[in-house]
């Protein structure tokens, strides 16, 4: 097992894309960690001189190289060595560092969850001070928040015939997912489409409620350590993202209908539940209604997220 380091640089970050012939810039071995830099942002959100919160030079290059594309500043591609169509690659999402000293939130008129409601006539931008020592953002008025940092983009490749994916919304690759829950000691299992996997990551949330509904989170640089393993094709009915926390089993759908993504998830969890247990899908159906915690994960990305939560106590006595 080895320990690998990918910077954010203009050779390791693309924007905002998911493809399968997006060329991967590190190939690691099932088993391995990888400590992966992410930055956030385009250069109209960056704080000014003199404001005291100081920009990376490495994102201010990648910046100024004009790389082509939109969205989020991603990167990766990794390749995992063995990886194949129908596979099941488990992330596991062993440390989160904040990489910078200020973040973001952006407010624009035709977007988020009441677009056109607010009176702003231009994107509305926001830096937010950090400090990282005590986890904390001090907001405009006043208020601090605690912080609990997460990417709000995972992703592999999407299946070859479905071209080349914008990030910004998040389907059965992962992807724009926005789930607060993702931060460190989670595991996300994602479906591998393409030879590799192709994992790229992003979109670094300093802290988030469910629904971000305003577009953004706190959008900060932060780098991650994960680990990489295999479920090889046929040992999982793995068909669509799902994670767990060390205490709870979490699923996830995605839809332009909240209600079709209330579904997706549920049916998930049901799946989930009845991989666990011996109990009936009938019965795993009422055990959601009973226990599991649907949430909307995000409503602003086109195709909206919900996500369900089951402790994974009340499956013990099953």
């Amino acid at each position: 097992m080895m320990h690998h380091q990918l910077a954010a640089t203009a050779k390791t970050v693309h924007w905002g894309r998911f493809w399968s012939e997006l060329p991967s810039v590190l190939t690691v071995a099932a088993g391995d960690r990888v400590t992966i830099q992410t930055f956030s942002g385009r250069k109209e959100v960056l704080p000014a001189e003199g404001s005291g919160m100081s920009v990376a030079k490495e994102q201010s290059r990648i910046l100024d190289a004009g790389l082509p594309g939109h969205a989020h500043l991603l990167t990766g591609p990794v390749a995992i060595k063995g990886a194949m169509p129908g596979d099941v690659l488990k992330i596991e999402i062993e440390q989160i560092e904040l990489g910078a000293d200020w973040g973001y939130n952006v407010v624009r008129p035709a977007s988020g969850t009441l677009p056109g409601e607010f009176p702003v006539s231009a994107a509305t931008v926001t830096q937010i001070p950090i400090d990282r020592s005590n986890r904390a953002c001090r907001l405009p008025w006043g208020a601090s928040l605690p912080l609990a940092p997460f990417f709000g983009v995972m992703g592999v490749a999407p299946p070859p015939e479905w071209g080349e994916l914008t990030s910004i919304q998040p389907r059965i690759h992962g992807g724009n997912m926005d789930l607060k829950l993702l931060t460190e000691g989670a595991t996300l299992y994602l479906p591998v489409h393409v030879e590799g996997a192709l994992f790229s990551c992003g979109d670094g949330h300093g802290c988030q409620g469910d629904g971000e509904v305003c577009i953004t989170a706190l959008e900060t640089a932060l780098t991650g350590t994960f680990r990489f393993e295999l479920l090889k094709s046929g040992t999982t009915g793995i068909d669509f993202p799902r994670a767990e926390t060390p205490t709870e089993l979490i699923s996830m759908g995605f839809h332009a209908s909240l209600d079709t993504a209330l579904q997706i998830a549920l049916r998930q969890m049901i799946v989930l539940i009845r991989e666990r247990t011996g109990i009936t899908e009938t019965e795993a159906y009422q055990l959601c209604s009973l226990a599991v915690d649907f949430a909307i994960t995000q409503s602003v990305n086109q195709e909206k997220g919900v996500h369900g939560r089951l402790r994974k106590a009340f499956l013990e006595t099953v």
